[in-house]
């Protein structure tokens, strides 16, 4: 077999073997990866920083565990940057699966700034049939939800003493992994005319610009890169802060790990180079024989 042929046929495993490697690096020599901030990120951080206290957000952390490690470092970075300002949060969970994550960054960043559930945020929890979920609380979240997930009733809540729908949040930002997000902006958006912006993992992101493209999201995070932009500028806020700031003893968590996915796909681009160095040789050779 020639050479060139081997660099086409390579064995999967030295290939998990170098990938291994690749990813232990920044563990063991740890650097940081400089993160350009894209402008729809950036309208995104710009909208939630413009917001004064006492205004509302409504948060969609709509998710499941196996695409927790791209959407939790965003949610919990715009969770922070809202509870940071004194924003009020609303927040359901529409994926079955969603809640007790959501649950889980709740209790960590309201206890950070010392947030309480009925006063500074309702978390309305799941209900199925997200469609119709959305629709109905763009009349009143009352229809669907009488009471939030620990089975407080909302008109006994001081958060939400006269709020009934959309129109009194600033807009929806939705955190996503499936197709709950084109009910976002189906409905939510197209429906209501509510602000809405996503945070997707990095697989949908594609399928989601052109919505961006006609204004009907005012802002999108894809995947990793995207939470790792929203920590570069809620960092950014935070250093020109005078009095210091709770978020300041947080992890960046996105951040730290754009190096892990630098060395990674920095592996993966160098093997896919090989493989075709070594397709156009064969090519080559095949013609020089025939």
């Amino acid at each position: 077999m020639a050479f060139y042929d081997n660099m086409i046929d390579i064995d999967r495993r030295w290939i998990y073997l170098v990938l291994a490697l690749a990813v232990m690096i920044p563990a063991i020599i740890p650097f940081t990866v400089p993160v350009a901030v894209t402008p729809e990120v950036n309208d995104i951080f710009q909208f939630v920083d413009t917001l004064e206290a006492g205004d509302y957000m409504f948060l969609g952390i709509d998710y499941d565990p196996s695409s927790m490690a791209e959407l939790h470092p965003m949610c919990r970075a715009i969770m922070a940057h809202c509870f940071s300002k004194d924003i009020n949060l609303i927040m359901c969970s529409l994926s079955q699966n969603g809640q007790g994550m959501a649950e889980q960054i709740i209790d960590e960043i309201s206890a950070r700034y010392n947030k309480k559930s009925g006063e500074d945020y309702c978390f309305l929890g799941y209900k199925p049939y997200f469609a119709l979920v959305i629709l109905t609380m763009g009349l009143n979240f009352r229809v669907t939800y009488p009471n939030d997930v620990y089975g407080v009733s909302l008109d006994e809540m001081p958060v939400m003493d006269g709020i009934r729908n959309y129109n009194d949040c600033a807009g929806v930002i939705g955190f996503e992994s499936g197709n709950i997000a084109d009910a976002w902006i189906a409905y939510a958006n197209g429906r209501y005319d509510t602000p809405v912006a996503l945070g997707v993992t990095g697989v949908m992101a594609a399928n989601y610009y052109p919505y961006l493209q006609t204004g009907q999201l005012f802002g999108l995070m894809p995947g990793m890169k995207g939470a790792a932009e929203y920590e570069t500028l809620f960092k950014q806020r935070l250093e020109r802060l005078p009095e210091k700031d709770p978020s300041e003893d947080e992890r960046m968590v996105a951040r730290e790990s754009m190096a892990y996915q630098t060395t990674s796909h920095i592996v993966i681009l160098f093997f896919i180079i090989i493989s075709n160095i070594g397709f156009f040789l064969s090519r080559k050779h095949e013609k020089k024989i025939i």
